[in-house]
């Protein structure tokens, strides 16, 4: 690692610390620190793991998180999950709603169902002022539609966290508002399409993260936990990409999160 790799100010704005796989989490944190990564956002799914998310956030200075649910996880839904989710977002250290949106991987998608908690919850983050991270598989039209049709809810920022859709799709997100967040997977040498989309989308709408414990880099492909640790080889794979040194490429992102995400204080 480089004096200027060592220097850099590094942020994952998305990852799930709340599962148990880590083990020791006071550990874990400081081994991200010792690397450089100043803050994590720890992504809520389900109400469950939103109040965990809450509760890591008062423990651990660096630990942010979002609440919301997820679209594979709206089994677990109930009555009034939603007014808790809103209550949430009311706490000093939750910076965005989230992680929400669509997912048409499984062959039991009730997609009336992704729609309906999809957009309630962008306008139970527009009422509260918040941005919102957003979840899109196997989705990318709908999506896009969708976004597209309620903009207005978008007016205090958004981000596609992982993102997997074609770099020219991301030029029609960006003209939305968008932020996009990008992982281990894009370090990948087979990743082309995430690499083709970090070279045309702007640095001011760029951010890292990793989806830990899930999708390790190339330099622990097959893995698992993968950790917020791997934030510095993500960012210089996309400095190494955009064709500035990693720690331009680190403030800008850092720039870029405390933009989108005003709570990250």
């Amino acid at each position: 690692m480089s004096i200027d790799e060592i220097s850099a100010s590094y942020v994952d704005v998305h990852c799930h610390l709340t599962g148990g796989e880590y083990g020791d989490i006071g550990g874990l944190i400081e081994k991200i620190e010792s690397v450089g990564v100043k803050k994590v956002i720890t992504a809520g799914f389900d109400l469950s793991s939103s109040e965990a998310g809450a509760v890591l956030s008062e423990r651990y200075p660096c630990v942010y998180f979002t609440a919301g649910f997820h679209p594979t996880e709206l089994k677990k839904y109930g009555e009034g999950d939603l007014e808790r989710i809103e209550a949430l977002l009311n706490h000093p250290k939750c910076v965005a709603l989230g992680e929400i949106g669509l997912d048409y991987h499984y062959e039991d998608t009730d997609k009336t169902l992704q729609h309906e908690l999809f957009l309630r919850q962008l306008e139970i983050a527009a009422r509260a002022g918040m941005p919102v991270q957003i979840h899109s598989r196997d989705c990318a039209e709908d999506m896009f539609v969708l976004l597209k049709e309620h903009a207005a809810l978008l007016s205090n920022g958004a981000l596609l966290h992982c993102y997997s859709h074609s770099p020219e799709l991301a030029r029609e997100f960006s003209k939305l508002g968008i932020f996009f967040s990008f992982g281990g997977t894009s370090t990948w040498k087979g990743s082309k399409r995430a690499k083709k989309s970090i070279a045309a989308i702007s640095f001011e709408r760029l951010l890292t993260e990793t989806d830990s414990p899930y999708l390790p880099p190339a330099s622990l492909y097959g893995t698992f936990p993968n950790t917020p640790a791997s934030i510095p080889e993500i960012t210089a794979n996309m400095a190494e990409i955009k064709g500035v040194e990693t720690g331009v490429m680190a403030e800008q992102v850092w720039a870029n999160a405390h933009r989108l995400f005003k709570k990250l204080n």
